[in-house]
């Protein structure tokens, strides 16, 4: 089984925008717990998914993701690794960004007129 894990110069990169903040018991592995989050998040796995004796505890992973997020630490990370340049090599598209009418789930027969309007009006003005 292939597992994820971050190169010395990847987690460099991403070190500087880890929380340090932290009480209480110390935190296991920050680049253990990342590698255990990117599979699962990837594959659009469950958090049971990521192999424990590798990647630690599911509650762990996820207890982290969770946090960081709240936090606003991965949209933070994002944007930086997006910033520091190079085309992307792969887009995503995801189905939240697709947008359909109202009216595209059947609805009345007033609706469907509307909806065969705007469409003839669409389409005339894109040609």
């Amino acid at each position: 089984m292939d597992q994820f894990w971050l190169t010395d110069e990847q987690f460099a990169k991403v070190a500087p925008h880890l929380p340090t903040d932290t009480r209480g018991k110390a935190r296991v592995d920050d680049r253990r717990v990342i590698g255990g989050i990117v599979p699962v998040l990837e594959g659009g796995g469950r958090w049971t998914d990521a192999p424990r004796e590798v990647y630690g505890p599911k509650k762990t992973l996820y207890n982290r993701f969770v946090r960081w997020a709240a936090k606003g630490v991965w949209a933070r990370l994002f944007e930086t690794l997006a910033q520091a340049g190079g085309p992307p090599t792969q887009v995503l598209v995801d189905s939240s960004v697709v947008k359909a009418h109202r009216c595209a789930s059947g609805g009345t027969r007033m609706a469907r007129r509307v909806c065969k309007w705007l469409w003839i009006r669409w389409s005339e003005q894109s040609a």
